[in-house]
């Protein structure tokens, strides 16, 4: 009886460390996609696009201000990344959604 919650013991263990695991390399990913984006910051829309290519569509809110977003497909997960371009051309913001 005790082998037996023994096993399951080891058993809860090893799924805990393994969804810590999952969570740390996902974090790590999050880190890296944000680092890479955050260089767009404060330049040019002209900039973003030599880098980035072309959009794969545009948006515009209320306040005048311009969304590229640019999407790809990896491991039939869509990965959607967009940026915010104020009335002066210049990026201003972005979010990244299913990228890594």
């Amino acid at each position: 009886m005790k082998f037996k919650y023994l096993c399951i013991l080891v058993f809860l263990l090893f799924a805990l460390n393994g969804c810590q695991t999952i969570e740390k390399k996902s974090q790590k990913a999050i880190k890296k996609e944000n680092e890479k984006l955050s260089k767009f910051l404060q330049k040019s829309e002209s900039n973003l696009k030599i880098v980035m290519g072309k959009p794969d569509s545009i948006s515009h809110n209320d306040k005048g201000s311009k969304f590229l977003i640019y999407t790809q497909k990896k491991y039939n997960i869509t990965c959607e990344r967009t940026f915010e371009i104020d009335l002066n051309k210049v990026v201003v913001g972005f979010t990244s959604k299913g990228c890594f």
